[in-house]
């Protein structure tokens, strides 16, 4: 209960009864206050005219005039219509041509021509409407693209003019039919003699010039956010060009897609914490998968050498500027590969993906702190062995025994670095580096994180040769004399932030339980994203899994590169949400 005095924090609603910001709340008042100013000098003009001459305002134009009122004034006019308003809803609109096709075909004719001899049939959204008494103006949006149609009165052929143009608002489904053509000034347009309103905006749509700015109302009516701002579906097809290549990358070398189980009854295949939820036919207990790799690998077991699959994981972790608990990866293992070609592929894949859709290697990023900057997607990559670029950066000689001097070894050097960062700012006096539990594969990458990961910036960079305490399914590096705990992977890194992850896939099946089993003690002494032994995955790779490189790359994180996006909820199209309120 508010206490005497407190003062109440003011809300603003806009005119769709979403609440924005008091800066747009600003200019949405001088926006009615210029409205009601043409109004009243509409009216002023009108009374001095002489009797009988046109009001300058039809009475479907007032209602824009109280936007509180919009909504319920066109579902009454539309209800006059008969049928509930059905008859403003027809069933089909015979469209035979997309926008961009007749922008293309006819870009190039001659200002003041027309093309009567071919009969054009189109349907969009009306984004501006303009023109009064016998021509009328609209601006048609489909398909990404903008064309206006021209509409004189001597033209139409279909219902009443007048009639027909009245029902037509700003933001309604509108189809036009009619012959293209050019304005006297060049302006490409249809000419039509019908034209309908398709569907009816029931809500007055924020207009051009004022945009939709407020976050959470773009990220729960995505719909509104696609409507008004046309970056938005930029994003979207660049997202959708992503996927795209990676199926003709893989797809021209042989692999084949596949989809695997989203619920399982063992949750492994990455270091993650999980959803649960349970089957009720079976009465089962199941989490959703947190990566599909443990399914994939038992494919390539039963002769399916090359095997890729895009789809969504399901982290239940938290959500931030680029994590959302829910999203999408492409992966891909192929039989007789290592590491060192997944690098060479990892390479090809993302450079070439970044040149054919941007026309370069180097494309501009704005993160979300600083200035913008540029993305270099040139290859070669630079490669930083985990180890001994944490050795070299920090000062360090970590005993290679991967075993509790080990661990004594990076938790004292762990604390001292902890206890220089807090010092100079960088952490807050008691936040810790690596938080709890402080386990051997936490603290090595939490030091990885510190000298290696945030130092990867504007260009790609690998980060390799991890220890197998951290990567319970890779392989042992194949030199053992050199590289004892050693295993071959590595993950690409930009911008601070982990594109990919790969790695000679362990298909021994002995070391293999092993490895599941330090993770089942890693979960004992409390880390929630250990995973346990899965005894179906042990048995697949005892009847032989042929040397394999595997490989996850992550489709948002892509993507927010590619559309020059800070925030991962700019690239989902209905990202996580808190509920509202």
């Amino acid at each position: 209960m508010s206490g005497a005095g407190e003062k109440k924090e003011e809300e603003f609603i806009g005119p769709d009864g979403v609440s924005m910001s008091k800066s747009q709340w600003k200019k949405y008042q001088t926006q009615l206050k210029n409205q009601e100013a043409k109004a009243k000098k509409a009216d002023a003009k009108a009374a001095a005219a002489p009797k009988g001459a046109a009001k300058p305002k039809e009475a479907e134009e007032e209602e824009e005039l109280d936007p509180s009122k919009y909504r319920e004034n066109r579902i009454a006019a539309i209800s006059k219509m008969g049928n509930m308003g059905d008859d403003a809803y027809p069933h089909k609109w015979p469209v035979n041509r997309s926008v961009p096709s007749l922008i293309e075909e006819f870009k190039d004719i001659e200002a003041g021509t027309h093309k009567e001899d071919v009969e054009v049939v189109i349907g969009g959204r009306v984004l501006a409407k303009k023109g009064q008494g016998k021509l009328i103006f609209y601006d048609l949006h489909a398909d990404g693209a903008k064309i206006q149609i021209m509409c004189p009165a001597d033209m139409h052929k279909v219902g009443d003019f007048k009639e027909e143009h009245k029902l037509i608002k700003y933001g309604d489904i509108m189809g036009v039919k009619g012959f293209m053509g050019k304005s006297k000034n060049g302006e490409l347009s249809v000419f039509p003699s019908e034209v309908k309103c398709l569907a009816a905006c029931m809500h007055m749509l924020p207009r051009s010039y004022f945009g939709l700015q407020d976050q959470a109302t773009r990220y729960r009516q995505r719909y509104l956010d696609m409507i008004i701002n046309a970056e938005t579906r930029k994003t979207f097809q660049t997202r959708s060009k992503i996927i795209s290549y990676c199926r003709r990358y893989l797809d021209t070398r042989g692999f084949m897609e596949v989809e695997t189980p989203m619920m399982n009854q063992v949750c492994g295949g990455a270091a993650a914490k999980p959803f649960a939820t349970h089957h009720n036919d079976l009465n089962i207990d199941m989490f959703m998968r947190i990566a599909p790799e443990l399914y994939l690998k038992q494919l390539v077991v039963g002769g399916f050498d090359r095997v890729y699959e895009i789809g969504r994981q399901f982290r239940n972790e938290g959500i931030d500027m680029t994590h959302n608990p829910e999203f999408t990866s492409m992966e891909f293992y192929m039989a007789y590969a290592d590491y060192e070609d997944l690098m060479n592929m990892a390479e090809e894949l993302v450079s070439s993906m970044c040149h054919a859709i941007h026309g370069s290697y180097k494309i501009k990023f704005q993160p979300s702190k600083g200035d913008e900057v540029e993305l270099d997607f040139t290859p070669p990559w630079p490669r930083f062995p985990m180890t001994e670029t944490i050795e070299e950066r920090g000062g360090l000689k970590i005993p290679r025994g991967w075993d509790d001097e080990t661990h004594a070894y990076l938790e004292a050097e762990t604390t001292k670095l902890e206890k220089k960062l807090q010092a100079s700012g960088e952490l807050k006096p008691t936040e810790p580096l690596v938080g709890k539990p402080r386990t051997l594969a936490r603290l090595i990458d939490g030091l990885a994180g510190h000298f290696i990961e945030d130092q990867i910036t504007t260009k790609p960079g690998f980060i390799t040769e991890q220890p197998q305490i951290m990567s319970p399914l890779a392989k042992y590096h194949r030199d053992t004399k050199n590289k004892p705990g050693i295993t071959e992977r590595f993950e690409a890194f930009l911008m601070g932030k982990e594109l990919m992850n790969a790695f000679t896939e362990l298909n021994n099946p002995m070391v293999q339980r092993k490895c599941f089993e330090d993770q089942s003690k890693a979960a004992a002494a409390g880390d929630d994203e250990a995973q346990g032994i899965d005894e179906a995955f042990v048995t697949a790779l005892e009847y032989g899994l042929p040397p394999t490189g595997g490989l996850g790359l992550g489709i948002d994180r892509m993507t927010m590169f590619l559309s020059n996006k800070n925030n991962i909820k700019e690239v989902i199209l209905f990202p996580q949400m808190k509920p509202d309120e």
